[in-house]
């Protein structure tokens, strides 16, 4: 068992409708700690991978992008779920579903904050249908970058978004994989990943 995984059996509660509340440390209060560790894993899995950008999708992805760029020292992009007043109208447009608020999102990025020449590094705290990865993905191809990979923390296994990724060639790495959770036992069960073995390195170390 993983560093998340522990810490959401420690902090987790389930809430009907397949809800997993950890507010209290990833998506409202920021455990800086766990930040931390969430980017240097990702940082060890995609090990030997060319990335000069981080892209996630306001706001809940925006603290674990940000520790993970300064990582890589590279710019970090969230999509806009709102159009604001300062907003430019040169910009990529996509649509995402969430799954939490039931709600479906115009999401976009200001155009020259994605380029052609972009090797982009999607980020995201939950993966549950996948909705919002594919709104991201979709924005890095209509800017003519490249999708180099997918970090989540939490992925529901038993949704279908990890599979989805997964079958369309995305090199997609979820920290800690829900097979199962029950609201009544408040139990969740994980998948068990196979040890990576990335070789001997020195994490979060900039080059």
């Amino acid at each position: 068992m993983n560093f998340l995984e522990e810490k959401i059996l420690r902090d987790g509660v389930i809430r009907p409708g397949d809800i997993l509340k950890i507010d209290n440390f990833l998506n409202h209060q920021i455990d800086i700690d766990i930040m931390r560790q969430i980017a240097y894993e990702f940082q060890r899995r995609f090990r030997g991978v060319e990335i000069n950008k981080v892209l996630t999708i306001e706001a809940s992805g925006i603290a674990i992008a940000t520790m993970l760029g300064n990582l890589y020292d590279v710019p970090v992009v969230f999509a806009k779920k709102n159009k604001t007043a300062n907003s430019t109208d040169d910009k990529y447009m996509s649509q995402a579903y969430s799954f939490t608020h039931k709600t479906v999102n115009n999401v976009f990025v200001s155009k020259p904050y994605l380029q052609a020449t972009d090797k982009v590094l999607l980020v995201d705290d939950f993966l549950a249908d996948g909705e919002a990865i594919h709104a991201l993905a979709d924005l890095v191809h209509q800017s003519g970058g490249e999708v180099v990979g997918v970090g989540i923390a939490v992925e529901k296994g038993h949704q279908k978004g990890g599979r989805l990724l997964r079958e369309e060639g995305y090199h997609l790495e979820s920290i800690a994989i829900i097979e199962e959770m029950d609201y009544e036992t408040q139990t969740i069960r994980f998948r068990e990943q196979p040890p990576k073995d990335l070789g001997n390195t020195q994490i979060g170390l900039k080059e």
